[in-house]
Protein backbone atom coordinates (compact mmCIF):
# COMPACT_ATOMS: atom_id res chain seq x y z
CA UNK A 1 0.00 0.00 0.00
CA UNK A 2 1.43 3.46 -0.18
CA UNK A 3 0.06 5.15 3.16
CA UNK A 4 0.14 9.35 3.46
CA UNK A 5 2.77 8.10 6.23
CA UNK A 6 4.71 6.90 3.74
CA UNK A 7 4.24 9.52 1.10
CA UNK A 8 5.62 12.22 4.03
CA UNK A 9 9.09 10.13 4.22
CA UNK A 10 9.89 9.35 0.57
CA UNK A 11 12.52 11.52 -1.27
CA UNK A 12 14.46 11.35 -4.41
CA UNK A 13 16.90 8.72 -4.67
CA UNK A 14 18.88 10.92 -6.92
CA UNK A 15 18.88 14.14 -5.52
CA UNK A 16 17.00 14.01 -2.34
CA UNK A 17 13.99 15.98 -3.60
CA UNK A 18 10.55 15.91 -2.17
CA UNK A 19 8.49 13.66 -3.94
CA UNK A 20 4.73 14.50 -5.16
CA UNK A 21 1.90 12.67 -6.22
CA UNK A 22 -0.28 10.69 -6.84
CA UNK A 23 -2.06 13.73 -8.60
CA UNK A 24 -1.05 14.86 -11.32
CA UNK A 25 1.96 12.03 -11.15
CA UNK A 26 4.31 11.13 -8.73
CA UNK A 27 7.27 13.30 -9.58
CA UNK A 28 10.43 14.67 -7.92
CA UNK A 29 10.06 18.88 -6.90
CA UNK A 30 13.65 19.30 -7.35
CA UNK A 31 14.62 17.79 -10.35
CA UNK A 32 11.68 16.76 -11.49
CA UNK A 33 12.08 13.39 -12.44
CA UNK A 34 8.91 11.58 -12.45
CA UNK A 35 8.23 8.34 -10.85
CA UNK A 36 5.83 5.43 -11.63
CA UNK A 37 3.21 3.67 -8.70
CA UNK A 38 0.63 0.87 -8.99
CA UNK A 39 -1.72 0.41 -6.07
CA UNK A 40 0.35 -1.58 -4.21
CA UNK A 41 3.82 -0.12 -3.95
CA UNK A 42 6.08 3.18 -5.38
CA UNK A 43 8.47 2.30 -7.90
CA UNK A 44 11.58 5.23 -6.65
CA UNK A 45 14.77 3.48 -8.35
CA UNK A 46 17.76 5.82 -8.86
CA UNK A 47 18.50 6.80 -11.67
CA UNK A 48 22.12 5.48 -11.71
CA UNK A 49 22.64 2.13 -13.41
CA UNK A 50 24.24 0.07 -11.42
CA UNK A 51 26.06 -3.48 -13.24
CA UNK A 52 26.07 -5.19 -9.78
CA UNK A 53 22.33 -6.82 -9.52
CA UNK A 54 20.84 -9.60 -7.66
CA UNK A 55 19.57 -13.23 -8.67
CA UNK A 56 16.48 -12.06 -7.02
CA UNK A 57 15.20 -10.31 -9.93
CA UNK A 58 15.50 -13.55 -12.21
CA UNK A 59 12.09 -14.59 -12.51
CA UNK A 60 13.23 -18.19 -12.51
CA UNK A 61 13.83 -17.88 -8.73
CA UNK A 62 9.84 -17.57 -8.50
CA UNK A 63 8.51 -19.69 -10.42
CA UNK A 64 7.24 -22.04 -7.52
CA UNK A 65 5.24 -18.95 -6.14
CA UNK A 66 6.48 -18.98 -2.83
CA UNK A 67 6.53 -15.06 -2.33
CA UNK A 68 2.41 -14.85 -3.23
CA UNK A 69 1.52 -15.94 0.00
CA UNK A 70 2.97 -15.77 3.56
CA UNK A 71 2.14 -18.33 5.99
CA UNK A 72 2.70 -18.61 9.88
CA UNK A 73 6.99 -18.72 10.69
CA UNK A 74 8.14 -21.70 11.23
CA UNK A 75 11.99 -23.65 10.85
CA UNK A 76 14.53 -21.26 10.51
CA UNK A 77 12.11 -18.25 9.81
CA UNK A 78 10.83 -18.00 12.89
CA UNK A 79 14.40 -18.76 14.71
CA UNK A 80 15.19 -15.47 12.86
CA UNK A 81 12.21 -13.81 13.71
CA UNK A 82 12.29 -14.56 17.32
CA UNK A 83 15.61 -13.40 17.62
CA UNK A 84 14.52 -10.23 15.26
CA UNK A 85 12.01 -9.33 17.86
CA UNK A 86 14.20 -10.09 20.99
CA UNK A 87 16.93 -7.92 19.93
CA UNK A 88 15.30 -4.92 18.18
CA UNK A 89 12.01 -4.93 20.05
CA UNK A 90 10.00 -2.88 17.65
CA UNK A 91 7.28 -0.88 19.63
CA UNK A 92 3.82 1.33 18.75
CA UNK A 93 6.43 4.19 18.49
CA UNK A 94 8.53 3.01 16.15
CA UNK A 95 9.27 3.33 12.46
CA UNK A 96 10.76 0.50 10.76
CA UNK A 97 12.29 -0.48 7.51
CA UNK A 98 13.12 -3.61 6.48
CA UNK A 99 16.09 -3.49 3.46
CA UNK A 100 15.32 -6.46 1.68
CA UNK A 101 12.39 -6.82 2.74
CA UNK A 102 11.91 -9.82 -0.09
CA UNK A 103 8.06 -10.84 -0.20
CA UNK A 104 7.51 -8.79 2.78
CA UNK A 105 6.18 -11.94 5.24
CA UNK A 106 8.19 -10.48 8.01
CA UNK A 107 6.55 -7.03 8.31
CA UNK A 108 3.81 -9.08 7.51
CA UNK A 109 4.64 -11.66 11.25
CA UNK A 110 5.59 -8.06 12.65
CA UNK A 111 2.63 -6.12 12.09
CA UNK A 112 1.12 -6.72 15.02
CA UNK A 113 3.93 -4.85 16.70
CA UNK A 114 2.02 -1.87 16.03
CA UNK A 115 4.86 0.18 14.64
CA UNK A 116 4.64 1.62 11.57
CA UNK A 117 6.88 -0.77 8.86
CA UNK A 118 7.81 -0.05 5.62
CA UNK A 119 9.58 -2.45 3.19
CA UNK A 120 11.90 -2.05 0.92
CA UNK A 121 13.44 -4.43 -2.36
CA UNK A 122 14.82 -4.07 -5.90
CA UNK A 123 12.55 -7.37 -7.17
CA UNK A 124 8.75 -6.85 -7.26
CA UNK A 125 7.75 -10.19 -6.26
CA UNK A 126 5.52 -9.11 -3.15
CA UNK A 127 2.92 -11.24 -1.09
CA UNK A 128 -0.53 -10.64 -1.71
CA UNK A 129 -0.80 -9.24 2.42
CA UNK A 130 2.28 -7.08 2.33
CA UNK A 131 0.64 -5.08 -0.82
CA UNK A 132 -2.21 -4.75 0.76
CA UNK A 133 -1.64 -4.24 4.31
CA UNK A 134 2.02 -2.51 4.56
CA UNK A 135 4.15 0.12 2.54
CA UNK A 136 6.23 -1.16 -0.22
CA UNK A 137 8.93 0.65 -2.03
CA UNK A 138 10.43 -0.89 -5.00
CA UNK A 139 14.50 0.40 -5.25
CA UNK A 140 17.77 -0.21 -4.26
CA UNK A 141 19.49 -0.45 -1.01
CA UNK A 142 22.34 1.86 -2.09
CA UNK A 143 20.25 5.06 -2.74
CA UNK A 144 17.27 4.71 -0.48
CA UNK A 145 14.79 6.83 -1.21
CA UNK A 146 14.00 8.21 2.37
CA UNK A 147 14.67 11.04 4.07
CA UNK A 148 17.35 11.52 6.86
CA UNK A 149 16.15 9.98 10.09
CA UNK A 150 13.17 8.81 8.99
CA UNK A 151 13.74 5.67 10.76
CA UNK A 152 14.25 4.28 14.78
CA UNK A 153 14.69 1.15 13.60
CA UNK A 154 15.41 -1.58 10.87
CA UNK A 155 16.69 -4.62 9.73
CA UNK A 156 18.47 -6.38 6.95
CA UNK A 157 17.27 -10.20 6.83
CA UNK A 158 20.28 -12.39 4.26
CA UNK A 159 21.15 -9.37 2.64
CA UNK A 160 24.94 -8.55 3.25
CA UNK A 161 26.39 -11.88 1.96
CA UNK A 162 24.33 -11.13 -1.39
CA UNK A 163 26.87 -7.92 -1.82
CA UNK A 164 30.91 -6.91 -3.06
CA UNK A 165 32.50 -4.85 -0.42
CA UNK A 166 31.91 -1.72 -1.97
CA UNK A 167 27.85 -1.96 -2.42
CA UNK A 168 27.50 -3.29 1.67
CA UNK A 169 29.57 0.13 2.73
CA UNK A 170 27.12 1.95 0.29
CA UNK A 171 23.98 -0.42 1.98
CA UNK A 172 25.57 0.66 5.66
CA UNK A 173 25.92 4.15 5.32
CA UNK A 174 22.43 4.45 3.23
CA UNK A 175 20.88 2.58 6.38
CA UNK A 176 23.22 4.59 9.13
CA UNK A 177 21.36 8.25 7.24
CA UNK A 178 17.44 6.83 7.22
CA UNK A 179 17.50 5.78 11.04
CA UNK A 180 17.86 8.37 13.89
CA UNK A 181 20.72 9.02 15.83
CA UNK A 182 20.77 5.65 18.32
CA UNK A 183 18.99 3.91 15.82
CA UNK A 184 19.04 0.13 15.39
CA UNK A 185 19.96 -1.70 12.85
CA UNK A 186 18.95 -5.90 13.01
CA UNK A 187 21.26 -8.46 10.97
CA UNK A 188 21.02 -11.93 9.77
CA UNK A 189 23.75 -12.70 7.73
CA UNK A 190 27.15 -14.44 8.01
CA UNK A 191 30.81 -14.13 7.52
CA UNK A 192 33.53 -16.21 5.47
CA UNK A 193 35.68 -17.68 8.45
CA UNK A 194 33.33 -20.77 10.15
CA UNK A 195 33.97 -22.32 13.48
CA UNK A 196 34.45 -26.11 13.36
CA UNK A 197 30.54 -26.94 13.89
CA UNK A 198 30.21 -25.74 10.08
CA UNK A 199 31.67 -28.85 9.61
CA UNK A 200 28.48 -30.68 10.64
CA UNK A 201 26.45 -28.13 8.05
CA UNK A 202 29.10 -29.52 5.36
CA UNK A 203 28.03 -33.31 5.83
CA UNK A 204 24.00 -32.36 5.79
CA UNK A 205 24.68 -30.54 2.37
CA UNK A 206 27.01 -33.42 0.66
CA UNK A 207 24.17 -35.70 1.86
CA UNK A 208 21.71 -33.63 0.55
CA UNK A 209 23.90 -33.92 -2.68
CA UNK A 210 23.65 -37.65 -2.58
CA UNK A 211 19.73 -37.91 -2.39
CA UNK A 212 19.68 -35.05 -5.78
CA UNK A 213 21.83 -37.52 -7.74
CA UNK A 214 19.61 -40.36 -7.11
CA UNK A 215 16.25 -37.98 -7.88
CA UNK A 216 15.13 -38.08 -4.43
CA UNK A 217 15.56 -33.92 -4.36
CA UNK A 218 15.76 -31.45 -6.53
CA UNK A 219 18.61 -28.35 -5.11
CA UNK A 220 18.36 -26.24 -8.62
CA UNK A 221 16.51 -23.18 -7.06
CA UNK A 222 18.50 -23.32 -3.96
CA UNK A 223 21.90 -23.02 -6.01
CA UNK A 224 20.59 -20.74 -8.05
CA UNK A 225 19.52 -18.78 -5.29
CA UNK A 226 22.95 -18.73 -3.47
CA UNK A 227 24.60 -18.37 -6.56
CA UNK A 228 25.55 -14.72 -5.94
CA UNK A 229 26.66 -15.25 -2.59
CA UNK A 230 29.46 -13.00 -2.37
CA UNK A 231 30.10 -12.77 1.19
CA UNK A 232 32.23 -9.83 1.93
CA UNK A 233 33.36 -10.14 5.10
CA UNK A 234 36.21 -12.21 6.15
CA UNK A 235 35.16 -12.31 9.76
CA UNK A 236 33.76 -10.62 13.08
CA UNK A 237 36.61 -8.12 13.25
CA UNK A 238 36.16 -7.59 10.07
CA UNK A 239 32.27 -6.76 10.33
CA UNK A 240 33.40 -4.60 13.20
CA UNK A 241 35.27 -2.40 10.77
CA UNK A 242 32.59 -2.24 8.26
CA UNK A 243 30.14 -1.01 10.78
CA UNK A 244 32.32 1.62 12.76
CA UNK A 245 32.83 2.95 8.95
CA UNK A 246 29.09 3.18 8.43
CA UNK A 247 28.54 5.04 12.20
CA UNK A 248 27.62 2.23 13.39
CA UNK A 249 28.73 0.04 16.73
CA UNK A 250 27.87 -3.95 17.42
CA UNK A 251 25.29 -3.46 20.52
CA UNK A 252 24.75 -7.52 20.77
CA UNK A 253 25.78 -10.19 18.70
CA UNK A 254 25.08 -13.97 18.55
CA UNK A 255 26.16 -16.77 16.22
CA UNK A 256 23.76 -19.12 14.28
CA UNK A 257 25.38 -22.12 12.49
CA UNK A 258 22.56 -24.83 12.19
CA UNK A 259 22.92 -28.51 12.64
CA UNK A 260 19.91 -29.73 13.65
CA UNK A 261 18.55 -27.10 11.41
CA UNK A 262 20.23 -28.45 8.57
CA UNK A 263 19.32 -31.75 8.37
CA UNK A 264 15.16 -30.72 8.87
CA UNK A 265 15.63 -27.84 6.22
CA UNK A 266 18.10 -29.20 3.82
CA UNK A 267 17.19 -32.78 3.89
CA UNK A 268 13.80 -33.82 5.44
CA UNK A 269 12.14 -30.81 4.22
CA UNK A 270 13.70 -30.95 0.46
CA UNK A 271 12.73 -34.77 0.34
CA UNK A 272 9.12 -33.80 1.16
CA UNK A 273 8.89 -30.65 -1.42
CA UNK A 274 10.04 -32.91 -4.05
CA UNK A 275 7.55 -35.98 -3.21
CA UNK A 276 4.92 -33.21 -2.91
CA UNK A 277 6.16 -32.09 -6.70
CA UNK A 278 6.15 -35.48 -8.32
CA UNK A 279 2.46 -36.20 -6.78
CA UNK A 280 1.50 -33.17 -8.63
CA UNK A 281 2.92 -34.14 -11.79
CA UNK A 282 1.64 -37.34 -11.58
CA UNK A 283 -1.78 -36.08 -10.91
CA UNK A 284 -1.31 -33.58 -13.75
CA UNK A 285 -0.09 -36.26 -15.96
CA UNK A 286 -3.25 -38.94 -14.87
CA UNK A 287 -5.83 -36.08 -16.10
CA UNK A 288 -4.16 -35.84 -19.49
CA UNK A 289 -2.14 -31.98 -18.91
CA UNK A 290 0.98 -31.28 -19.75
CA UNK A 291 3.57 -31.57 -17.26
CA UNK A 292 5.30 -28.54 -16.24
CA UNK A 293 7.88 -28.74 -13.44
CA UNK A 294 7.72 -25.13 -12.49
CA UNK A 295 3.89 -25.70 -12.07
CA UNK A 296 4.43 -28.63 -9.98
CA UNK A 297 6.63 -27.07 -8.08
CA UNK A 298 3.68 -24.54 -7.35
CA UNK A 299 1.18 -26.43 -6.96
CA UNK A 300 3.13 -28.51 -4.42
CA UNK A 301 4.62 -25.76 -2.51
CA UNK A 302 0.91 -24.29 -2.39
CA UNK A 303 -0.71 -27.65 -1.20
CA UNK A 304 1.76 -27.23 1.49
CA UNK A 305 1.53 -24.11 2.71
CA UNK A 306 -2.87 -25.11 2.40
CA UNK A 307 -2.02 -27.64 4.81
CA UNK A 308 0.11 -25.50 7.32
CA UNK A 309 -2.44 -22.81 7.23
CA UNK A 310 -5.23 -25.31 7.86
CA UNK A 311 -3.17 -25.59 11.52
CA UNK A 312 -3.72 -29.65 11.63
CA UNK A 313 -0.99 -32.27 12.25
CA UNK A 314 1.53 -31.09 9.32
CA UNK A 315 1.51 -27.67 11.58
CA UNK A 316 1.92 -29.54 14.64
CA UNK A 317 4.70 -31.69 12.98
CA UNK A 318 6.60 -28.65 11.44
CA UNK A 319 6.43 -26.74 14.63
CA UNK A 320 7.51 -29.75 16.70
CA UNK A 321 11.48 -29.52 14.41
CA UNK A 322 11.47 -25.60 14.55
CA UNK A 323 11.64 -26.28 18.52
CA UNK A 324 14.26 -28.50 17.69
CA UNK A 325 16.12 -26.36 15.53
CA UNK A 326 16.22 -23.77 18.59
CA UNK A 327 18.84 -26.08 19.83
CA UNK A 328 21.51 -25.18 17.44
CA UNK A 329 21.17 -21.60 19.30
CA UNK A 330 20.74 -22.57 22.95
CA UNK A 331 23.94 -25.00 22.25
CA UNK A 332 26.22 -23.40 19.91
CA UNK A 333 24.77 -19.79 20.10
CA UNK A 334 28.00 -18.59 21.87
CA UNK A 335 30.52 -20.07 19.29
CA UNK A 336 31.85 -17.53 17.21
CA UNK A 337 31.26 -18.83 13.91
CA UNK A 338 30.17 -17.74 10.07
CA UNK A 339 26.23 -17.25 10.44
CA UNK A 340 25.33 -14.79 13.35
CA UNK A 341 22.49 -12.00 14.36
CA UNK A 342 23.62 -8.61 15.35
CA UNK A 343 22.38 -5.41 16.55
CA UNK A 344 24.07 -2.52 14.98
CA UNK A 345 23.32 0.99 17.11
CA UNK A 346 24.01 4.11 15.19
CA UNK A 347 26.08 6.50 16.77
CA UNK A 348 24.14 9.29 18.68
CA UNK A 349 26.33 11.90 17.29
CA UNK A 350 25.09 11.18 13.60
CA UNK A 351 28.05 9.82 12.09
CA UNK A 352 27.20 8.32 8.64
CA UNK A 353 23.98 10.25 8.77
CA UNK A 354 24.84 12.36 5.44
CA UNK A 355 25.08 10.96 1.46
CA UNK A 356 28.40 11.72 -0.90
Amino acid sequence: MISPRLRSMVRCPDCGGTIRGPQPAWQCEACARPFAASDDYLVLHPGIAYAEQTKYLDEALHADARHEHVSPPLLSAKIRNDVLRAFLKPGPSDRVIDLGCGSGRTLIWNADSGAHQVGIDVSPFFAREACTDIDLVLGDLRRLPFEAGAFSKGYALDVFEHVSREALVDIMREAARVLEPGGTLFVYSHVRKNAWIANGLKAVNAGARWFERRGLMDLSRERLRKSDHVNPLADIPDLERAAAAAGFRIGRIRYYTPAVGAVVENILMRLAEHWLARRAAARAARAGQAVDADAAARDARSAGKRQIDRRGLSYAAVRAATWAMKLDLLLFGRVRSGPFFALLVKDPAGAGGARP
